[in-house]
């Protein structure tokens, strides 16, 4: 008995080590951690859009990009210690504008889309100037059309005239490329 006993004691040891090998964090998290913090991003604003679509109208939802969008974005990046953005190579405010890297991997996003592949599951990273960066792309769900699709109701474009007078981000049909999450690890700094 006391050998079975030894036996099923080595094997909980063995199971909890295991445990707490596996919670501690690979040289390779970075991808798993860019790739949480874009599924954080769109479940938050997708949540956000259909809570004020559903309680205010489509006008109402352009607050949520305009005033409540950086705030998650913000949030997110604290709790994560990345840099969480939104891009577009049409984008509605120009501070979301890309830079050159962002635009390579969005023409490239728009190359493999028109190649067949779904955009729901494009992603692309690199370390580049000794950081990691992540790309993770945003394709026109139903929930966008309402303010980024062909035919706007005209209060909204009415509204999205106020906000934004360069917006560049409608004419989207459903599945386009609307954008791209990104998501960045700043290189460590240097003693």
């Amino acid at each position: 008995m006391k050998p079975r006993i030894l036996m099923l004691a080595l094997a909980t040891c063995g199971l909890a080590l295991a445990g707490e090998e596996s919670a501690r964090p690979s040289p390779d998290s970075a991808p798993a951690a860019a790739a949480a913090a874009a599924q954080a991003l769109g479940a938050a604003l997708k949540a956000e859009l259909e809570a004020a679509v559903h309680n205010g109208g489509p006008v109402a939802a352009l607050g949520v990009c305009q005033l409540k969008a950086p705030d998650i974005a913000a949030r997110i990046s604290a709790e994560s210690g990345l840099r969480v953005s939104r891009t577009s190579l049409r984008p509605r405010n120009p501070d979301n504008a890309p830079n050159a890297w962002q635009t390579e991997v969005l023409r490239t996003f728009e190359a493999r889309k028109a190649a067949g592949e779904d955009p729901a599951y494009l992603s692309y990273s690199a370390v580049v100037d000794g950081e990691f960066r992540f790309m993770k792309a945003i394709p026109t769900a139903p929930v966008c059309l309402t303010c980024h699709g062909e035919r706007l109701a005209p209060e909204v474009t009415a509204r999205l005239a106020e906000l934004y007078p360069q917006d560049q981000a409608t004419g989207f049909r459903l599945g386009d490329l609307r954008g791209a999450f990104v998501i960045v690890k700043p290189a460590a700094a240097r003693p």
